[in-house]
């Protein structure tokens, strides 16, 4: 007999799979787990073939009939169904994988590990969010120059001048990408800087000069809010890292604190240049890390939070600064200009102020072997940056620089 409509969407599953035929090779197949699958069993080349025509969940009685039906067609034709099938999912797989988003996808995958994960984040949002809704699900090969460039133009409009630049060198990126697995001849985002807006001049973070901290340290001490904020930013005017190395720093990453030479080593994947960071610890870090592990003693991280992150938010530090009334006048990342600014001043030696901002090597050789480089000299100028930072809030005479480490 043939099944009827009521009869597929009542078969009940089995110890064992079990089929139920209907005519013309076409049959449900009932799973143990309860799944119905619609089969059609047939010869070719004088060897049996079975074609999978779908899920008796989402294809009909009716449907699945015209599928054999079809099937049968093209064995009368001399054409195995089983290699159309075949041929037409490589078809569509293929058009996918040179679909732009596609393109992209496997761009960033590439390259998603020489970035810290935050910025790998943006990457992707910018891609995502302002080239995705342009010619996302286009063929890579029919994007057109003046498809990037309308694109980037629409990033121009809202006023985000830096970002449409920025995208501008990921499409290009990703064109050369897609060159290299030969799916375009050429780059529609090449060349297309002249037409963009100039780039406008760098806006420096607000940052606090020489004259500003004893005022500063005073509010800072006297700061009102949640104690880990406070000790938050002691610690990164202390050490003058960047605000995620701050925000993410575990306790793991720190060596001999009741030692002579206290470390805090910040491992390469959460470095902005992807490679390990060495800060000597003055006593008064060291002080700051003790009272953080008196406050959070079960925690992994310093500054854990109920965020989704696990600990406090980007906001919290810069949130703190304008409620002490610093809007405007000072940034947490602005920590690092003065410091530089400070110790150069000082008399202390550029490269070592430079190894401690952690900034970009050029030679990328040297710089995965140099984390620790100048070690002595920069513990001891970081020893004197804690004192003169003491030495402002008391409003005392600034410490002296150590003469015999400044001319090493």
């Amino acid at each position: 007999m043939s099944l009827t409509a009521v009869g597929v969407r009542n078969a009940k599953p089995q110890a064992k799979p079990y089929k139920m035929a209907d005519s013309g090779g076409l049959y449900l197949l009932v799973t143990p787990k309860g799944s119905r699958l619609w089969r059609v069993d047939y010869r070719f080349d004088g060897k049996r073939k079975t074609l999978a025509l779908g899920s008796g969940a989402e294809v009909t009685l009716v449907e699945a009939r015209n599928l054999r039906d079809d099937a049968r067609k093209r064995l009368r034709e001399g054409q195995d169904p089983c290699e159309l099938k075949a041929r037409e999912k490589r078809k569509v797989d293929e058009t996918a994988r040179a679909q732009f988003r596609s393109v992209a996808a496997r761009w960033f995958e590439a390259r998603k590990s020489r970035w810290v994960a935050g910025y790998a984040e943006r990457v992707w949002r910018r891609i995502e969010d302002d080239t995705f809704g342009a010619f996302g699900d286009a063929a890579i090969d029919d994007v057109t120059s003046d498809d990037v460039l309308a694109a980037l133009r629409a990033i121009e409009a809202r006023g985000a001048v830096e970002t449409a630049r920025r995208v501008g060198n990921y499409l290009q990126d990703i064109f050369r990408f897609a060159k290299a697995e030969r799916l375009v001849t050429s780059n529609p985002a090449a060349d297309l800087a002249p037409a963009l807006s100039t780039r406008p001049p760098p806006k420096r973070r607000a940052s606090l000069k020489a004259r500003d901290l004893p005022d500063f340290l005073v509010a800072l001490e006297g700061y009102s809010g949640d104690l880990q904020t406070q000790l938050a930013l002691k610690l990164t005017l202390l050490t003058f890292v960047r605000t995620s190395e701050t925000r993410f720093a575990a306790w793991c990453e720190f060596e001999g604190l009741d030692g002579a030479e206290p470390l805090w080593r910040i491992p390469a994947e959460r470095m902005k240049m992807r490679t390990e960071h060495v800060v000597p610890l003055s006593k008064q870090a060291v002080a700051v890390l003790k009272d953080l592990r008196a406050g959070w003693p079960a925690d992994d991280l310093l500054f854990p939070a109920a965020t989704t992150t696990g600990a406090i938010s980007e906001n919290t530090m810069i949130y703190a600064l304008y409620r002490m009334g610093y809007h405007s006048r000072a940034t947490v990342h602005g920590f690092r200009s003065t410091a530089s600014t400070i110790l150069n001043e000082h008399g202390f030696n550029r490269d070592w102020v430079e190894r401690q901002l952690a900034h970009a090597e050029r030679d990328e050789v040297r710089a995965a072997y140099n984390a620790a480089e100048w070690l002595p000299q920069r513990r001891k100028m970081m020893g004197w940056w804690a004192d003169y930072l003491d030495a402002a809030r008391t409003m005392e005479r600034a410490p002296r620089a150590p003469m015999d480490f400044i001319v090493a």
